[in-house]
């Protein structure tokens, strides 16, 4: 009976410890299903947000193509309405205006030859008598000293020995210490010097410069009033519409939020017609998330050639020392970001593309990439993968155009002639005051509804040639008419670029 109880004992623990074991064996067993089933379900979420978020860059792309195709075909009607009244109105204008200015100069000019006549002619004779004495005496003088003293050193054998040592000596060091300057110089220029890519940058050219221009523009800054910087919830010189305005406000924050808790940036991407204010929108971003910012033009790097890749190196390089961080702002980056598998495309920037790539594969604590396009369609695919953030900025509508124009007159018309402060100020003669005469709000929103399709660059442009105009008038006055005259130009040629535009893609 012990010797039963003792193998029924064994058996019960034989069959417990093979229950175990099963049990281990299908814990470990589901324990693999499970963690298979999860990274399977993790790749198909990674994929499914790749494909989602090239969805939308593809239905971003088609939005704005559509959008483009309809702006075209209501300016091509609007002018076509417009066109006949305007060229009209503007040669009328013009020959009045040619008529006048041309009567008015010449019964000036004819009083002002019959009373100066004469006595610009016996000016004219005294000057040159007391003119040439003068350059006479003073030839004579300079010829007397100058003989005198190559007189003495000919005849004085020391002398000549020790003029002709010293001027040799003199030769041979000033030659010699713009040598040696000219190499320290470039040596130290390449060490501590920024990259030649770059076009402007907050930093400074070397790094004990970017102090004092970060204190510069700050002082700028603080002593520029609050409305003018932020006039229309725009940035600096550019307005932007209220939802885009919004969503850069945003993402400045998100940025420096970023910065201070030391998580990797997210690069972006602003695409749009030119001149609607993608490279002052980068610049505004660096500042109110307090980066550093530096930028270059994609058509740079294609003439480089082989240097390219070393020159793309030195520029992550120098900007991975920025304390602050770093705003890298690519405009026109399709201009060696394109596709790779075009044809016209060299080896050189195919090289130049793959170093980029390289030194963005991975998420930067160090800098933010910023690309400008006005055709994104063209970037590489590789690319667009490392975009995070995407900002179309479309042309002004005719709020955003009021407001552009209301800030330019201020800067252009209003401002001009007041005196600037500074050193410089005081060595340079200040410009005409000009008076402004019966420019309404209503004058200003009538022009915001005629440049429809302008950017805000062409609006700036439209309002520097209203300050020519006024300059080139007798009294420097901006009336009404003269406005409207320099509007009804401005956007007749504006017009016919479109024309020329559309005839050389057909």
């Amino acid at each position: 009976m012990k010797a039963q109880l003792e193998t029924e004992k064994q058996r019960i623990v034989y069959d417990e410890e093979k229950k175990l074991a099963q049990h281990q064996a299908q814990t470990k067993s589901q324990m693999a299903k499970y963690e298979d089933e999860l990274a399977r379900k993790r790749m198909q979420a990674e994929n499914e947000y790749h494909r989602v978020r090239n969805q939308e860059l593809v239905k971003l792309q088609e939005d704005s193509s559509i959008r483009l195709e309809q702006t075209r075909l209501e300016t091509e009607k609007h002018i076509q309405a417009l066109r006949k009244q305007t060229i009209e109105e503007q040669a009328k204008l013009e020959h009045e205006k040619i008529r006048e200015t041309a009567l008015a100069k010449a019964v000036g000019r004819v009083d002002e030859i019959k009373q100066n006549e004469e006595i610009n002619r016996r000016d004219q004779l005294v000057e040159g008598d007391l003119v040439r004495e003068k350059w006479i005496s003073i030839i004579n003088t300079t010829f007397d000293h100058i003989g005198g003293g190559f007189k003495a050193i000919l005849t004085d054998r020391n002398k000549l020995v020790v003029t002709v040592g010293g001027v040799t000596a003199l030769a041979a060091g000033v030659y010699t210490t713009r040598e040696g300057a000219r190499v320290i110089w470039g040596y130290v220029d390449r060490i501590l010097g920024q990259p030649s890519l770059i076009r402007e940058s907050s930093r400074g050219k070397y790094p004990w410069s970017g102090t004092f221009s970060r204190a510069k523009s700050t002082l700028a800054r603080l002593a520029k009033p609050e409305s003018v910087s932020n006039n229309g919830k725009g940035f600096g010189d550019v307005i932007l519409h209220p939802s885009l305005s919004k969503r850069i406000e945003q993402l400045a924050f998100a940025t420096e939020n970023t910065k201070l808790h030391q998580a990797p940036f997210r690069n972006v991407l602003f695409y749009g017609p030119p001149g609607t204010g993608k490279t002052m929108a980068a610049r505004e971003l660096a500042y109110k998330s307090g980066l550093d910012y530096a930028l270059m033009t994609g058509g740079d790097v294609a003439p480089l050639g082989s240097q390219a890749v070393t020159k793309i190196h030195e520029l992550f390089d120098w900007a991975k020392k920025s304390n602050r961080g770093l705003l890298l702002f690519i405009d026109e980056a399709d201009a060696f970001l394109c596709e790779r598998n075009k044809t016209y495309m060299s080896e050189a920037q195919r090289s130049a593309l793959n170093a980029l790539l390289f030194r963005t594969g991975d998420q930067s604590k160090d800098i933010v990439l910023a690309l400008a396009t006005n055709r994104p369609g063209d970037l590489d695919s590789a690319v667009a993968d490392r975009i995070d953030e995407v900002l179309e900025f479309p042309l002004p509508g005719e709020e955003e155009r009021y407001k552009l124009l209301k800030l330019y007159l201020d800067k252009y018309i209003a401002q001009a002639g007041s005196r600037q402060s500074g050193l410089s100020s005081l060595f340079k003669a200040n410009p005409q005051k000009i008076e402004i005469k019966g420019l309404s709000d209503d004058i200003i929103k009538e022009a915001a509804a005629k440049t429809d399709g302008f950017s805000g660059r062409e609006i700036a442009k439209l309002m520097a040639s209203v300050q020519a105009a006024v300059y080139g008038s007798d009294n420097c006055i901006l009336d009404a008419s003269l406005f409207r005259e320099v509007v009804d130009y401005k956007v007749a040629e504006h017009q016919q670029r479109i024309k020329l535009a559309a005839s050389d893609k057909a």
